[in-house]
């Protein structure tokens, strides 16, 4: 069976940490921004963590060889 491949567009989009956690930037801050509050714009600017139920497939996407 072939070598599974790194899923390069998420790994363009999330980081992992030292402590394994999968970071993310949230969507909607890239446009229409006018209508948007600035503490709204100031949250959505910080990465995030990854929802527990979605880790796991996300490890797998960016994992080299997709092992977990």
């Amino acid at each position: 069976m072939p070598k599974m491949k790194t899923h390069k567009a998420t790994a363009k989009r999330v980081k992992v940490t030292a402590t394994g956690k999968i970071m993310h930037k949230p969507c909607g801050a890239s446009h229409l921004l006018s209508k948007k509050s600035s503490r709204r714009k100031r949250r959505l600017a910080i990465m995030v963590c990854v929802a527990h139920a979605d880790v796991k497939h996300f490890k797998q996407l960016i994992a080299p060889g997709g092992a977990v």
